[in-house]
C-alpha cells in the first residue's frame, strides 16, 4: 500500500505463475549483465529452468470519497483468451480482500487490450463485471483491436453493449489528481495512470516494462512489444520522469509492487 495526499493505492495480486516462455525467448536482445541486474532487482522472477515467473497486479486507488479507480482487471476466469496464462483469476476476491467490492468501483482504467489486462471485465456468461464503472481505454487501442475477432467479441462488444466503453484521445484527468497519458510501444494506444498530490507521485505503468530486466536495462525489448523502438524510448522517457521527480511506479509483472527506479 501507498499513500500519495489522500488517495490510497493498493497493488492487488489476480495471479501468480511461471510461464514456458523463458527470459532468453522473451527478452532476446538481453545481455548477462542485463540478467545480473534483473536479478538483484526481482530475485523470484527466475523460475525453474530459466522460466520467466511473475504476477498479475491491477492498482486500485481509493480516492478520499471511498470510491475506486481501479487500473485493469487481471486475466479473468477459465473462459478468459488469455489460455497461456494461470487461469483463473482472482481479482474479485482479491479486492474484496482490501475492502473493496465490485460497486465501489465507478472507474477502470484499461492500460491496453491484452488478454491479461482485459481478461476479467466480463464474467463467466459474458456480462461486465464492474457494471458501474466507466471503463477507460486510448480510442486508438480500441481501433486496433477493431478487426481482432478475439478481444472484440470477448471484451469490447460487451462494454459497447452497456454503454460502459469510454473512448478517449490522449492525456485525460479522469478526477482531481487522477490521469491517463499515453504510453504507446507495448501496444499503439498503451497508456499509463498517473496519481499525483503536492511532491508525491505515483506512475502505474501497465506494460510499459513487463520484466525487471527492462527496468535494468529499457532498451531491452519484450519479444511481444507492437513496436520495439517506440516501446523503448516511452521506457526511457518514463524512467527519467520518475527519476527526476522522485516518482514510485506501481508496476504489473514485478514481484515488488512498488518500485523507485
Amino acid at each position: 500500500m501507498v499513500r500519495v495526499g489522500p488517495y490510497t493505492l493498493l497493488s492487488v495480486v489476480d495471479a501468480s505463475g511461471v510461464l514456458a516462455t523463458t527470459g532468453s525467448q522473451a527478452f532476446p536482445s538481453a545481455t548477462d549483465a542485463d540478467w545480473e541486474a534483473a536479478r538483484r532487482l526481482d530475485p523470484q522472477a527466475f523460475g525453474p529452468d530459466g522460466r520467466w515467473a511473475l504476477d498479475f497486479r491491477c492498482v486500485a486507488i481509493r480516492r478520499p470519497n471511498g470510491r475506486v479507480t481501479l487500473v485493469d482487471v487481471g486475466i479473468g476466469g477459465e473462459g478468459s483468451p488469455a489460455g497461456w496464462a494461470p487461469l483463473p483469476g482472482r481479482l474479485v476476491e482479491a479486492l474484496g480482500e482490501v475492502g473493496i467490492g465490485v460497486g465501489d468501483v465507478d472507474t477502470l482504467v484499461l492500460t491496453h487490450l491484452h488478454e491479461d489486462h482485459c481478461g476479467g471485465v466480463v464474467d463467466g456468461a459474458g456480462r461486465p463485471v464492474f457494471d458501474d464503472a466507466r471503463h477507460v481505454v486510448q480510442a486508438v487501442e480500441v481501433a486496433a483491436v477493431r478487426g481482432d475477432p478475439t478481444i472484440w467479441g470477448y471484451a469490447v462488444e460487451p462494454l459497447l453493449g452497456a454503454g460502459l466503453l469510454d473512448e478517449v484521445d490522449g492525456s485525460v484527468e479522469l478526477s482531481t489528481g487522477i490521469a491517463v497519458f499515453p504510453t504507446p510501444g507495448h501496444t499503439v494506444g498503451h497508456q499509463s495512470v498517473v496519481v499525483a498530490a503536492g511532491d508525491d507521485e505515483v506512475v502505474v505503468t501497465g506494460d510499459v516494462l513487463v520484466h525487471a530486466v527492462q527496468l535494468a536495462n529499457p532498451d531491452v525489448a519484450y519479444r511481444s512489444e507492437a513496436d520495439h523502438a517506440m516501446a523503448a524510448d516511452t521506457r526511457r522517457r518514463l524512467l527519467m520522469a520518475a527519476r527526476s521527480g522522485r516518482a514510485k511506479l506501481a508496476t504489473a509483472h514485478l514481484h515488488t509492487p512498488f518500485v523507485t527506479p
